[in-house]
C-alpha cells in the first residue's frame, strides 16, 4: 500500500475492454513526509476521489484483477481508501 495525492483524472476513448466504465485517477505517489516520490501513476478509482485528496493505493495484481473482474486486465494501481477531510 502507498499514499498518493490525486492530481487529475484521465479520459480515454480507446482502452482495454476490462477498463470500460472505470474512473481513472492520476495520482502522485507520496513518500516519507508526504513528499512527491517518482512519477505519477494511473489508478482505477471506484471511490470517486477528488483532485487534491490523499488516497491509499494498492498495486497487488491479483486484487486488481478481482476488482476489475478480468484475468487479463492491464490494471496495476487502484484506490482502496481515502483520507478523511477534517
Amino acid at each position: 500500500m502507498q499514499l498518493g495525492l490525486v492530481i487529475g483524472h484521465a479520459t480515454s476513448t480507446i482502452k482495454h475492454p476490462s477498463m470500460v466504465g472505470l474512473r481513472l485517477a492520476i495520482v502522485q505517489v507520496l513518500g516519507a513526509g508526504r513528499k512527491p516520490e517518482g512519477d505519477p501513476v494511473l489508478a482505477v478509482d471506484k471511490l470517486g476521489s477528488g483532485i487534491g485528496q490523499t488516497v491509499v493505493l494498492n498495486s497487488d495484481g491479483k486484487a486488481a484483477r478481482e476488482l476489475v473482474g478480468n484475468d487479463k486486465t492491464p490494471v496495476r494501481w487502484f484506490v482502496i481508501g481515502a483520507e478523511d477531510d477534517q
